[in-house]
């Protein structure tokens, strides 16, 4: 029988982060949430999908207060979803990839747990995001400084550990330096060797 595994996998936007979690997501079997989360939350609690998606990791809003432990913030309310959707997943055992929504921090300490952080050259960043965006190279760029504030803002509000620093996760790999794919052949291994002789 084999034990838990759960990969966790943040990134940069341009990194290719997601591309290279779902191909760990098929060499593993294992199932893969990235934004998708929301759809399997939503059927569960019967909300709409459309609506919770507004909200998909975004730093909360200016005008919100806490009452009574509970935040009127609807960004916040969107993440706890997903945080204690992901703790139930944990809790019963399954294993999984899940590509943000602060999984390193809100999972820290589950068995089988394995955290990485995908970087890449800012080059490559730009013109990933170019071909895969059809934007100009200034626009690219635009976007993948606002992307990547949203996302640090983010998870720092939510988090212990600071978005993209060494100490929160268990490996940070630039996808610039082999490619996607042998990046993902690192990655593969590393796992493997992380979980060695955790079949019983």
């Amino acid at each position: 029988m084999k034990k838990q595994l759960i990969i966790s996998v943040g990134r940069q936007f341009g990194s290719a982060g997601h591309v290279i979690a779902k191909i760990l997501a098929e060499r593993f079997q294992l199932p893969y949430f990235d934004s998708n989360l929301l759809d399997h939350i939503a059927d569960q609690k019967n909300l709409d999908h459309t609506e919770l998606k507004k909200y998909d990791e975004q730093p909360k809003g200016m005008f919100h207060r806490t009452v009574r432990g509970y935040s009127t913030s609807l960004e916040d309310n969107v993440a706890e979803l997903q945080f204690n959707y992901l703790r139930e997943m944990a809790k019963d055992g399954k294993s999984f990839v899940i590509v943000g929504r602060c999984a390193e921090d809100v999972l820290r300490g589950t068995d089988g747990l394995v955290s990485i952080f995908i970087i890449s050259d800012e080059e490559d960043k730009i013109a990933r995001i170019m071909e895969t965006d059809k934007l100009s190279r200034n626009a690219a760029i635009a976007l993948m400084k606002k992307q990547d504030i949203k996302r640090m803002t983010y998870h720092n509000n939510h988090c212990k550990g600071k978005w993209g620093e060494a100490d929160n996760y268990d490996l940070i790999v630039n996808s610039s330096l082999l490619g996607i794919e042998k990046t993902a052949d690192l990655l593969e291994n590393y796992i493997l060797m992380r979980t060695a002789g955790s079949e019983s």
